[in-house]
């Protein structure tokens, strides 16, 4: 399960560190070959700056079972791996588990994106370094809109009338199975990222608020979710209800939609050369409601923890502060494509040059929207498949918004059980 990458003894006599003085972290680099490949890369410089050894930890691929693999080391209190990489929905679940890095990273508030270090933070605790960020966007035609004389909607309302009447236009065309939006209905954890947009945007919470107050049963909610039920069957075609985010995107990519919600890694394979809509993509923050103050984009993206299990807690924490920092995010935004977590590398001129779209919809990423999983803790699982059921039976039709968010309403109080 493990492959080591050692530094060498030369390394250790350059920086005058013995060998009875190194250490061995162990890191869980991730699943996909990039994201291995360029963790493994920086951690081996770690250790050549610092004398020590670094193992790699390989996890699964799926984010469930890495959670479940993750909890059952800690469960035993193991100290097989000292720097994990968790998804923005763990540190409630994981808090237990993590050791509190604030006395690390004494000036994290002045160096990342806010929204991140409060989804990180539990009951004042720091329990993970933002390692790279995710936003739900909206990723739209340019050719089409410019074709059709329409701008890029700014308002749900705008981007339904728009969608409608492009997906009229170019059925009229000839193109039999053209869509005016794709996106992520299947009931699992993207329609939670899905809906919460929806109804954030329209100004009706995120569910379970920071508070701990269960908010999902008002006006504003069940106005998103209608918005959205009245998507299916029309601009939207009704198979998005098994849509994850690959199926979306790739009926986006073949020609046959003009909008996609998606997250941001899907520009990349739109602008390969065998893509049929390469240089015809467009990217904006995701629209909001008439009159609502602001968009909303689900919050995503992975960060960097401390087992407390470690037995080198102090080399464990200087390896994932040297990983979350300015110099790696910028050469992983530059050569992989990765979202940087720290505001200043946004402005870095090598970074805008190579990801325009990303570094000018930094403002998304500074304002994602967190799920409720710090507030929810252990049981944010529960909710949020209390929330994309609910959300799946409006937008099939099987249920009305206001008796879903009443039921689940419900739910939520049985789950929560007098606290979270």
């Amino acid at each position: 399960m493990k492959a080591s990458f050692v530094s060498s003894a030369l390394a250790l006599a350059l920086f005058g560190v013995s060998a009875a003085n190194a250490v061995t972290v162990t890191i869980g680099c991730g699943s996909s070959g990039g994201d291995v490949q360029f963790c493994q890369r920086y951690a081996e410089e770690w250790a050549k700056k610092t004398g020590n050894t670094v193992k790699n930890f390989s996890p699964p691929t799926s984010a469930s079972e890495k959670l479940a693999l993750f909890r059952q080391l800690f469960a035993a209190k193991s100290g097989d791996i000292d720097v994990i990489q968790t998804d923005v929905t763990w540190p409630g679940t994981l808090k237990d588990h993590l050791v509190d890095l604030n006395k690390y990273a004494p000036n994290a508030a002045k160096e990342y994106f806010p929204a991140l270090l409060a989804n990180n933070t539990v009951d004042g605790k720091l329990l993970a370094l933002p390692w790279y960020t995710d936003a739900g966007l909206l990723y739209y035609r340019k050719d089409l809109l410019e074709k059709y004389k329409e701008k890029v909607p700014g308002t749900w309302e705008e981007f339904t009338a728009t969608a409608k009447k492009i997906q009229e236009a170019e059925r009229k065309a000839g193109v039999a199975d053209f869509h005016g939006l794709v996106f992520q209905a299947k009931a699992y954890e993207g329609l939670t990222c899905n809906a919460i947009e929806w109804v954030a945007s329209h100004g009706g919470g995120t569910i379970v608020e920071p508070d701990g107050r269960i908010s999902i049963n008002n006006p504003k909610a069940i106005a998103g979710l209608k918005m959205a039920a009245s998507w299916v069957g029309d601009i939207a075609p009704r198979g998005v209800l098994n849509y994850e985010e690959e199926d979306a995107r790739g009926v986006f990519q073949n020609g046959k939609a003009l909008f996609m919600r998606n997250w941001p890694y899907a520009y990349a394979p739109s602008q390969k050369a065998d893509s049929p809509i390469k240089g015809k993509v467009g990217v904006a923050p995701l629209p909001k409601a008439a009159g609502a103050a602001k968009g909303a984009a689900a919050l995503g993206g992975w960060s960097l923890a401390v087992s407390k299990y470690s037995k080198n807690v102090d080399a464990a924490a200087d390896l994932a502060l040297y990983m979350a920092g300015a110099a790696i995010q910028k050469d992983r935004a530059i050569n992989a494509g990765f979202n940087p977590t720290r505001p200043e590398v946004y402005k870095d001129k090598e970074v805008v040059a190579t990801n325009p779209f990303v570094t000018s919809l930094e403002e998304v990423f500074v304002n994602a929207t967190p799920r409720p999983a710090t507030v929810a803790g252990l049981k944010y699982n529960e909710v949020s498949q209390a929330f994309w059921d609910a959300t799946h039976e409006v937008l099939s039709g099987k249920a009305k918004a206001e008796d879903a968010v009443k039921k689940l309403e419900g739910k939520l109080n049985q789950v929560r059980r007098g606290k979270w």
